[in-house]
């Protein structure tokens, strides 16, 4: 989709002709913009060419149409002499971003901010996204018009909300030079709101090998050039929250222990601020690899396609109060499940799923009744994924067989039974059978009516990018370690058949593994088994690793390091967070809460400490902070809004 420019490039594009013009102005603009920036002084804790860099990624990260029409403008710029114009021109044009739903004029929008509008517009643009704008919410302009503020929505101000911070006076913030001033703020930003404070001080969360969640110093610089760029104005996918699985193994581990720590177990992994935060909790629909023995939810010998023996009641015994262990600390965590296995009775002798039309509406049927079995204990299912790992389980479809079971069977269903669970096409794992499941789901306009995401795990990162143009992507589990073949980050000499190894290369390994899939496009990421006991051993006799393992002689909880990689990433990145631009090092991602905040996640893979500059801006100017990473550590910088 074709984006308006700012009214400011849009003048300057007149002013020089280039409108309607088929070219960009140049084949390297971002690095005339950014020589001409310095020449002129606009460059603040940023290079030449490391403004070049984020320009670049930018303009990288937009549609085609999107980027020409950035190049264009920035072309525009460059045609003006004057500083002052040259450097108010480039700033309009990094303002309109790429993002859904906007524009850079906005409709009811003007370059002078009238009342109710913004410079950037209503509906959002490429800096805020839907809903949003780069420079106001709706009710707010670039001047400061009525009711709103330069920085800020209605009712708030860019610097705190309702009750905030010593720039968010309740009703009201301060207006842009130019402007008025909103109601109950001043011109400087509005007053302390009731309960408020001064800003809150950038904070840092920092991980060694024998040295986990340590507060580290930031040291806020006056001068100097970053090491890694955030560039606020490049933005990527939305992020939507990390998880873990439940098995029944890792409730047997936490079983030997005292209440208390199993308490702390849950805390551990749900809570907020004392803990991992996740959201989601993925369950088994009958066994996994890791219930203590296979079992499905309807385990007689002959075919029941009317569901009469279903029954939950093996799930009462370990699964499900492993789950309402969980929800008292989470209440609303969103579960969502996927089968490994199915009731004999629906495969042939050599395993393959029957495709006659009443065992698909039996298996459709199975699931339905899970949802609404699950329902009577009180535990809402979010999500169905209809099979894990189709291409290596003990149940076997083909792609065809897979895809009219979701559309022709189990989404109407659903439907015919009232269900909300919603049906994602996962969990696919191998490729490329997996991935031509899914690619395939992903061209089927009728599939699509019912399947409303994409669940994919371990070999299928490649296939994210054309799978998130047509729905969010889960990452749905994180590798187990401890593997006996090549893998990613790993030493395939260090595989034991004993015990898996749970200590701090895994960590590191796991850091990377998370970092590949967020860059690859993923809205969320999960773990695989959150408890086990040191062991960790499968039905399949692989021993596995474990975010939090359990010593079942000292009946002794232990948190493992990678269950620190996990939680620097996701107590910090909040729900509804979004991927922004980071250019310096592909060892670090940057997001932009939904309450303004950065946080910036940095790994450090060398053999000594590393003190960092990050520049936290846009291509012309950097807020500079000064960190440490450790060796083969990993620190997490929140910049507060």
């Amino acid at each position: 989709m074709s984006r308006t420019l700012s009214n400011a490039a849009a003048v300057a594009l007149l002013a020089v002709g280039v409108i309607g013009c088929g070219g960009a102005g140049g084949s390297d603009v971002a690095g005339d913009v950014c020589r001409k920036a310095d020449s002129c002084g606009s460059l603040s804790g940023i290079s030449a060419a490391q403004c070049q860099n984020v320009i670049n990624t930018s303009l990288n990260s937009m549609s085609s149409g999107a980027r020409t029409d950035a190049q264009k403008a920035y072309s525009a710029c460059l045609g003006m002499t004057d500083c002052a114009a040259f450097n108010a021109c480039i700033s309009g044009v990094m303002g309109g971003g790429t993002g859904t739903g906007g524009s850079a004029a906005g409709t009811g929008g003007s370059a002078a901010g009238g009342t109710g509008g913004s410079a950037i517009g209503t509906g959002g643009s490429g800096v805020g996204g839907t809903g949003g704008s780069g420079v106001g919410g709706t009710g707010g302009s670039s001047a400061g018009g009525t009711g709103g503020s330069a920085a800020g929505g209605t009712g708030g101000s860019g610097v705190g909300g309702r009750g905030g911070g010593s720039g968010g006076a309740t009703g009201g913030s301060g207006g842009a030079s130019g402007g008025t001033t909103g109601t109950g703020g001043s011109a400087t930003g509005g007053t302390t709101g009731t309960g408020g404070s001064t800003a809150a001080a950038p904070e840092l969360i920092t991980s060694a090998q024998n040295s986990y969640w340590q507060t580290g110093q930031v040291t806020k610089l006056t001068s100097g050039t970053a090491d890694l760029n955030v560039d606020k104005t490049t933005t990527y996918q939305r992020w939507d929250g990390f998880g873990g699985c439940f098995n029944e193994m890792g409730w047997d581990a936490l079983s030997v222990l005292p209440a208390d720590q199993t308490t702390t177990a849950m805390k551990l992994l749900f809570d907020p601020t004392a803990g991992a935060n996740f959201v989601y909790g993925r369950l088994p629909m009958g066994a996994s690899d890791y219930a203590m023995s296979w079992y499905t939810l309807d385990d007689g010998t002959t075919p029941d396609y009317n569901m009469t023996n279903f029954s939950i009641a093996r799930d009462q015994m370990k699964l499900i109060p492993f789950i309402k262990a969980a929800l008292q600390v989470k209440p609303d965590l969103r579960l969502w499940a996927s089968p490994w296995v199915v009731p004999a009775w629906m495969m042939d002798s050599s395993m393959n799923m029957k495709s006659d039309a009443q065992t698909l509406q039996a298996h459709a049927l199975y699931m339905a009744r899970f949802v609404e079995e699950y329902a009577k204990q009180g535990l809402t299912i979010w999500a169905i994924h209809p099979q894990n790992e189709p291409g290596y389980a003990q149940v076997h479809w083909t792609q065809a067989e897979l895809i009219t079971f979701m559309k022709t069977y189990l989404g109407p269903t659903f439907a015919q039974r009232n269900l909300t669970a919603e049906i994602w096409c996962g969990t696919m794992s191998k490729d490329p059978d997996d991935t031509n499941i899914a690619k395939a789901t992903a061209m089927d306009t009728d599939a699509l009516k019912y399947v409303k995401g994409f669940g994919v795990q371990w070999n299928l990162e490649a296939a994210v990018t054309t799978l998130a143009a047509k729905g969010p992507v889960m990452q749905t589990e994180h590798r187990c370690g401890n593997y006996p073949f090549q893998s990613p980050y790993w030493d395939q000499s260090r595989y034991s058949a004993s015990m898996p190894q749970n200590d701090h290369l895994y960590g590191e390994e796991s850091w990377q593994l998370i970092r590949d899939w967020i860059v690859s496009g993923v809205n969320s990421y999960s773990a695989w088994n959150m408890v086990l006991d040191t062991v960790g051993k499968s039905l399949g006799n692989w021993p596995q690793n474990a975010l939090l393992t359990v010593d079942r002689s000292a009946k002794k909880l232990i948190i493992t390091p990678a269950y620190y990689a996990f939680r620097h990433y996701s107590q910090y990145i909040a729900v509804g967070a979004t991927r922004i631009g980071l250019t310096g090092s592909t060892d670090a991602l940057a997001f932009k809460n939904p309450d303004g905040s950065i946080v910036v996640e940095v790994y450090n893979k060398g053999t000594s400490s590393k003190t960092m500059i990050v520049g936290v801006g846009s291509a012309l100017s950097q807020s500079l902070y000064q960190i440490a990473v450790p060796a083969h550590g990993w620190d997490t910088l929140r910049i507060p809004q």
